[in-house]
């Protein structure tokens, strides 16, 4: 069933993305050589409860820890451990969820260990371009929009780009999802797909939006601990995600920082950390 919300609801769920915003400001300070991803989700999990919320991965179907730290070939869902530590030139993603008032936030960034200077530009390039990918299918978040275009933003970038673009794969899927008193609502968001087609997007409307691309092949599998999903041919993989409401006016980015509102397709003068919209 898909889940509309009301305007008090979806205040309370960019409060979660503000928590969650600040926990990846937090995390990324941290994100250096010789850290372990076990310190990182330490950090993150002290950080989310000392602003009162709790942690929306921890416990979800089982998973173990707060974040998901996925590096170099792996795509998504990998779990933090204190022997596995960042050297500089690894490519990170940092995934995480929050649930504050009982609504939950998704975010995810991806990084370069030590920065920039210790990444090729094919591999500068892949983060920038996922990045990008998920503006552009955030800018289709708009009343009179089918879901399918949000897909089709995706997926025709990253193919027009070269990439491996992480969707369906041996009979499963990754990707989206709508969001809110549970962290994953119908409907799927794929990575890939047809505009025109799909769900009618309206007002109070939410959405966890996450290209996921790669510098080779589509494929992937899950490793045995039942979570860490990684390429099949080794490529390199990187993961933006936010959590967006779509409104009258067009989509509210619930996770953004400080003057990301600037990169990312909001209302003009609309303050990305304050969404309001009105009940439909």
């Amino acid at each position: 069933m898909v889940l509309r919300k009301t305007t008090a609801e979806i205040l309370r769920m960019a409060a979660a993305g503000q928590v969650l915003a600040a926990v990846h400001r937090e995390v990324q300070h941290l994100v250096r050589a010789g850290a372990t991803t076990a310190e990182l989700d330490r950090a993150a999990e002290a950080a989310i409860r000392a602003r009162g919320g709790r942690p929306s991965f921890k416990g979800y179907n089982g998973y173990p820890a707060t974040l998901n730290t996925s590096i170099n070939d792996q795509i998504v869902h990998a779990i933090p451990s204190d022997a596995v530590r960042l050297r500089d030139g690894d490519v990170l993603t940092v995934d995480c969820g929050v649930v504050l008032d009982g609504f939950h936030s998704d975010a995810a960034r991806t990084y370069v260990v030590g920065g920039d200077d210790h990444a090729p530009q094919a591999v500068r390039d892949l983060i920038t371009d996922t990045y990008e990918a998920l503006r552009r299918g955030i800018a289709q978040l708009r009343m009179g929009n089918r879901l399918g275009d949000v897909s089709a933003a995706i997926g025709e970038y990253g193919t027009e780009r070269g990439y491996g673009v992480v969707a369906d794969h041996d009979g499963r899927s990754i990707g989206g999802h709508g969001i809110g008193r549970r962290l994953h609502e119908d409907p799927f968001v794929a990575n890939r797909g047809r505009g025109g087609r799909g769900l009618r997007l309206r007002p109070g409307l939410v959405f966890a939006i996450e290209p996921m691309f790669t510098l080779g092949a589509p494929a992937w599998r899950v490793l045995d601990d039942g979570w860490t999903t990684v390429t099949c041919d080794g490529a390199l993989a990187a993961h933006w995600e936010h959590t967006v409401a779509i409104t009258e006016d067009g989509p509210r980015v619930l996770t953004a920082h400080p003057g990301e509102g600037d990169l990312l397709p909001v209302p003009d003068g609309a303050d990305p950390r304050q969404p309001l919209m009105r009940d439909a």
